[in-house]
């Protein structure tokens, strides 16, 4: 009887133990922030960038390069000179002052709605890059296939929230079609919420209509489901190709990223508060007209920064620039009282090298304490975004997981149980054995897994890994691991017949689809 219950008795410890270090794939819940923001100007300075903005809003303009959105503007009234749109201060306060501040995101699966607004944040991996860096770290062109390994990925790795939408670009699919395999991918392979293409405003209706069969139109006319990005053309241009999508995604209350594309220096001034000052008006004059298509209707302060070098022209990231620039548009952000929307993780480095690792946790720690909303370009970008690096791409999640754990701020929970172990070490003694330090091991410090912290001597007789081998290998790990979450069979035929009608419909040509 006693070596019976002993063995019961060690196989619930070891049952326990085993539950306490399985790795967990369960989603981190959206990022709420407690901790202290970094706000770089007093009340006067956000003053005084908010009345540049006006008097570039009222007296130079912006133009708005679509007869659709002119239109819109003069009925909305607004002066209108050509293509030059001039827009009154109190026009444009009263409408982005109908533009929600916060909002919940809902996702395939319920559990893993988040909201965003305020001091509520996601992490959203990198899109957009024409390579990658694949399992064996060579860079070559992606397919469809590579795609749906990083959207796989993004599934797995708890502090990513989204799956995006082209992580990477998939050569092996005709260009004017590739937005509806994008989609399926993003709607596939995860079960978290994505975004939706913007690449021409045909594409975006595609899009729409592909989120009508996963959450039914009704559903979609109060609950955002996506989010599409709509980046303008620094010094203050709106092309037709944006404006179209904006429409198709407004018009159905999805939310969109108005993203002014700064090249501090080269397309703003060279000077970092006449740089917000000039992206302030660019985004504003956007988050405005998304009011004009749909009173009401979600929307995000947008922006993609970098200055550029003066020697060779070339983008540069991590500098202490667009640190401060992230400061000072979070604190307009906030002044206008909507969403925001900024890039982590960035660099310019061709390898995942230190000069990556610096870059990105340079842009990382000013991003939290900007107070970012929706933090994109999370995991992956290498190259200035030329290609999604995989084994960055596990690490800079990880990374988001650190920062989510310290953006929560101290954890007072068990305070007084901890305190208490004090008394009962003493002097001399150590707390590993203590029963709060065995019951909170987990919880109290973070403790990365691809990170080396062990001596020298173990590094070494365990092979001398180094940080890429290490990634690689998780990220294989993770892949052999990965349980598809299951599209409903009804919903899965209709999204396929639905891109098999649309692909008869559009020619395989290679350019965006403009007119199909």
């Amino acid at each position: 009887m006693t070596q019976t219950a002993t063995r019961t008795r060690t196989g619930g410890r070891a049952a326990r133990r085993a539950l306490r270090t399985a790795p967990s794939f369960d989603m981190l819940p959206g990022l709420t922030r407690t901790i202290p923001l970094c706000e770089v100007m007093d009340g006067s300075q956000v003053a005084r960038i908010d009345a540049a903005s006006m008097d570039i809003l009222e007296n130079v303009g912006v133009q708005f390069r679509d007869p659709i959105a002119l239109a819109d503007w003069k009925a909305a009234g607004a002066k209108v000179d050509g293509e030059r749109v001039y827009l009154d201060r109190g026009l444009v306060r009263d409408l982005i002052a109908t533009i929600p501040s916060d909002f919940t995101y809902h996702a395939r699966d319920p559990r893993k709605n988040v909201r965003l607004g305020g001091p509520h944040a996601i992490f959203v991996p990198m899109t957009g890059a024409p390579f990658l860096r694949d399992l064996d770290d060579v860079r070559r062109n992606p397919t469809l296939d590579d795609l749906a390994m990083f959207h796989k990925l993004s599934h797995m790795l708890p502090a990513l929230h989204s799956s995006a939408h082209h992580i990477v670009e998939p050569y092996d699919h005709p260009i004017s079609q590739r937005h509806l395999r994008i989609t399926y991918s993003s709607m596939k392979y995860s079960d978290k919420t994505f975004m939706g293409m913007t690449t021409s405003p045909k594409n975006a209706e595609d899009v729409m209509e592909m989120c009508a069969i996963l959450f039914g139109e009704k559903f979609m006319e109060d609950h955002p489901v996506t989010t599409g990005n709509c980046n303008g053309n620094s010094p203050l241009v709106w092309d037709e190709t944006m404006l179209g999508a904006m429409r198709a995604f407004c018009r159905r209350n999805q939310p969109v990223l108005c993203s002014p594309f700064v090249l501090g220096g080269a397309n703003t001034p060279a000077s970092v508060p006449a740089t917000v000052a000039q992206l302030n008006a660019e985004a504003l004059s956007a988050l405005a007209y998304t009011q004009v298509i749909r009173r009401g209707c979600p929307a995000i302060y947008g922006h993609y920064l970098s200055t550029v070098s003066m020697k060779s022209g070339a983008p540069m990231a991590g500098t202490p620039e667009i640190s401060l620039m992230n400061f000072m548009i979070g604190q307009m952000a906030r002044h206008y009282g909507v969403p925001w929307r900024s890039s982590n993780t960035l660099g310019g480095a061709k390898t995942f090298d230190a000069q990556a690792g610096y870059e990105s946790a340079t842009t990382l720690s000013a991003v939290i304490h900007a107070g970012a909303n929706y933090i994109w370009h999370s995991a992956g970008w290498n190259e200035a975004g030329m290609h999604c690096s995989t084994a960055k791409f596990v690490v800079d999640a990880e990374q988001c997981a650190m920062a989510y754990r310290m953006a929560e701020g101290p954890k007072w929970h068990d305070f007084d149980e901890a305190v208490a172990a004090v008394s009962d070490i003493g002097p001399g003694g150590h707390y590993l054995g203590h029963p709060h330090t065995q019951e909170n091991f987990q919880e109290a410090f973070f403790m990365p897994e691809l990170f080396d912290n062990n001596s020298i001597e173990q590094w070494v007789a365990e092979g001398e890994v180094e940080i890429t081998e290490r990634a690689l290998n998780n990220a294989r790990k993770l892949l052999a691991e990965y349980q598809e979450p299951r599209l409903d069979p009804a919903t899965d035929e209709a999204l396929r017949d639905y891109i098999a009608r649309r692909e008869r419909e559009i020619p395989a040509a290679d350019e965006l689809n403009q007119h199909y």
